[in-house]
């Protein structure tokens, strides 16, 4: 098969996609990037995106519902009125991310760095914000239900 790049791999479906971060050795060890990309509207629900190069990614709107992004780059990132419930977002760097409207309910938040974000009108409830960093951040002023 001829390489692909890791944009390439995902467009050409979830599935494979997946397959790929579970199987390819050198994979583990490599940052997918997808520096950049216009992932807007995108059904990326139960993708596998730990460690992977996100900045500045356009994922407005997508759903991300049980995503695995873990240790993820997020810096930057359109996450306007995106679906991550449920998501997987340990330890991701989501600085100066914009994540107004998005829908955060119930996401393991453990570590994330959401410093100089945007979160307003962000649905946190049931999150996990063990030791999550706030600096900075944009966010309305309303109690939320959180679990530690």
């Amino acid at each position: 098969m001829p390489y692909q790049t890791p944009y390439d791999l995902l467009i050409s479906g979830k599935a494979q996609w997946n397959t790929w971060r579970k199987t390819d050795y050198d994979v583990q060890a490599l940052e997918p990037d997808l520096h950049e990309k216009d992932l807007h509207g995108e059904n990326l629900q139960s993708i596998d995106f730990h460690h992977a190069d996100l900045t500045e990614a356009n994922l407005q709107s997508a759903d991300l519902r049980g995503a695995n992004l873990q240790d993820a780059d997020l810096r930057h990132v359109n996450l306007k009125n995106a679906n991550l419930s449920h998501a997987d977002l340990r330890k991701a760097c989501l600085r100066g991310a914009d994540l107004r409207g998005a829908d955060l309910s119930h996401a393991n938040l453990a570590g994330a760095d959401f410093s100089n974000a945007d979160l307003r009108g962000v649905s946190l409830e049931g999150v996990n914000i063990t030791k999550t960093i706030f600096i900075d951040a944009k966010r309305d002023a309303i109690a939320t239900s959180q679990r530690r």
